[in-house]
């Protein structure tokens, strides 16, 4: 019996979230046995290119992008890892993957695309509730009269994104990014991971503006001052790119009177095992940051490998694996999402996120800084509860037993033997 034919259409050769999320997903197929052929497709603006030559992992990847995306038979399941408005199916059996939402509520085409799937797995329990909350008016376009509802009506599953802890651990060796700490002298800093997105000061998804603020105002004239480090982009890696964010830093500190603390930019591409080394690096001392909303927050979940204290927004996706008792979650409430943070097709009026309490913010910024060892200990319990249960090996075997049941519904294509026949 042949195995199944499993056709998964994602970004797998971008510098990006889905990007990483989909080559882990192609991984867990070709691991569990199934016969996968991909469609590669572009993620915004973010580079392709992403498939290292010497990775092994990467090398089975990409022998399976189809040089074009036509197959010879329909495949028995369709995995289109993307966001909801885009869900195709191609499939006899057909499963939409995406990594939610970042604010309290989706569009009502990613609701739309949802229901065109069999199955949905989203990667946190934040973005399955946000989903289950949806529900929309449909309005008949020629009467302008409410015509029933809109709501999810085919089932959703939570997969979360499972880190390589072969990869992610913690290690005293960053002899590859030693070069990148030549000039940042601080011995004591924060890190921040992350895009630096659209919108003004306070505006941005991550919330890198504010972030940068309060660690000003926290650290200004201080006799020991912390530094930050921004590990960031704006999802085109280009020069151009960083100048804008070089920019944006300038412009905020303009506002901030006094001694400063340094602030620090890495720019650039970075393979798993140099973001890794930079987790561990002896100058990164904590991890922060002050997120809006995420779907999952994938960079947190590979920092807690590091063993080092993580300071972050208490709510949305990353939920599921921060452990509050290990970390420190900020306060905050919920705000509007303002218009200009997301593209006006997935803008959803109405639609809130989260801001953190900035006063309690820098208090406890001051506190792990102040107070590490105390910190520190947490963080291990950190590590060690997050390498047992949200591991690559843990996600493959949950995404097995999501996918099972699936398959086993789909007619299975077998050998005819016929009898040979004798001539007379």
């Amino acid at each position: 019996m042949s195995k199944p034919l499993v056709l998964v259409t994602a970004p797998v050769t971008t510098r990006s979230g889905y990007g990483n999320h989909s080559r882990d997903i192609v991984r867990a197929l070709i691991d569990l046995d199934y016969d996968v052929k991909i469609n590669s497709v572009r993620w915004g603006n973010t580079p392709t290119n992403a498939l290292e030559p010497d990775n092994k992992v990467h090398q089975e990847i990409r022998k399976r992008i189809l040089p074009q995306p036509k197959m010879e038979k329909q495949p028995d399941l369709h995995l289109h890892l993307v966001v909801p408005n885009e869900f195709t199916a191609l499939g006899i059996k057909n499963v939409g993957m995406t990594a939610g939402i970042e604010t309290t509520v989706p569009p009502s085409s990613w609701v739309d695309g949802m229901n065109r799937m069999d199955l949905n797995i989203l990667t946190s329990n934040f973005s399955k509730h946000g989903f289950e909350q949806a529900i929309f008016e449909r309005v008949n376009q020629q009467t302008g009269q409410k015509d029933g509802e809109l709501k999810v009506k085919k089932p959703m599953e939570v997969l979360f994104e499972g880190m390589d802890t072969d990869v992610y651990k913690s290690t005293t060796d960053t002899s590859n990014i030693d070069s990148v700490f030549e000039n940042i002298d601080s011995d004591w800093n924060f890190l921040f991971t992350g895009h630096w997105l659209a919108g003004n000061l306070g505006e941005d998804r991550k919330d890198i503006g504010m972030m940068l603020k309060v660690f000003l105002e926290t650290f200004k004239n201080q006799e020991k001052q912390p530094g930050l480090i921004l590990k960031t982009n704006g999802a085109t890696f280009s020069v151009i790119d960083r100048e804008e964010i070089l920019d944006k830093i300038r412009s905020i500190k303009k506002d901030v009177n006094g001694k400063l603390p340094p602030i620090y930019l890495i720019h650039g591409d970075f393979t798993d095992e140099e973001m890794n080394e930079l987790y561990n690096h002896k100058k990164v001392k904590a991890h922060v940051s002050f997120t809006h909303g995420e779907g999952f927050g994938r960079p947190l979940l590979e920092a807690t490998q590091s063993g080092k204290p993580i300071i972050a927004s208490g709510w949305s996706g990353h939920i599921d694996f921060l452990n509050p008792n290990y970390c420190s979650l900020l306060d905050g409430s919920l705000t509007k999402v303002p218009k200009n943070a997301f593209p006006p097709d997935i803008y959803f009026e109405g639609s809130q996120w989260f801001t953190v309490n900035y006063q309690q913010a820098s208090q406890v910024m001051k506190d792990v800084f102040s107070n590490y060892e105390k910190h520190l200990v947490l963080a291990k319990q950190l590590e060690v509860y997050c390498k047992q249960q949200f591991s690559y090996e843990k996600m493959k075997e949950k995404l097995g037993n999501i996918l099972a049941p699936l398959l086993n519904s789909v007619p299975q294509q077998v050998d005819l033997k016929l009898p040979k026949l004798k001539k007379v």
